[in-house]
């Protein structure tokens, strides 16, 4: 005869945190940005280079966790780290700035990803508005 399973022991058990300290959560994220395993070919001149290329998606799995989605949600349940992660994003967002001086209009999108929006802003005078439409009914 077997024991039933209490339902308490089938819940999911507490991940242990991936860092223990910010210092090496810090030294683990300027290993990626140094050491950027994420690489892309370019054709130069003298021939196919890699060089490093560096994306939030990239960043999250080298640290890690299994998504971008993941390392933002550790970001928000962990003060002690947020500000760590929020750095490392400005990181990967002043690279997408960059590329946006370099004329690569695709940034953009990777940019809206980090809040930026693009919008037009139309301001009306209400009171000019007024003076047409008193003017219009005045000669009819």
């Amino acid at each position: 005869m077997t024991k039933k399973k209490d339902p308490k022991d089938l819940l999911p058990m507490n991940r242990p945190p991936l860092y223990k300290t910010v210092e090496e959560l810090e030294a683990k994220i300027d290993e990626y940005f140094t050491n950027c395993p994420d690489q892309k070919s370019i054709l130069t001149k003298t021939g196919l280079i890699d060089i490093p290329c560096p994306t939030i998606t990239g960043l999250a799995l080298f640290l890690g966790f299994c998504s971008r989605g993941t390392m933002y949600e550790y970001e928000n349940k962990n003060p002690d780290f947020s500000d760590t992660i929020k750095k490392a994003r400005s990181k990967m967002e002043v690279i997408y700035e960059q590329l946006l001086q370099d004329g690569n209009s695709g940034a953009i999108f990777a940019l809206k990803n980090f809040g930026w929006t693009d919008k037009q802003e139309i301001e009306t005078n209400i009171t000019g508005i007024e003076c047409i439409i008193t003017g219009i009914s005045k000669k009819s």
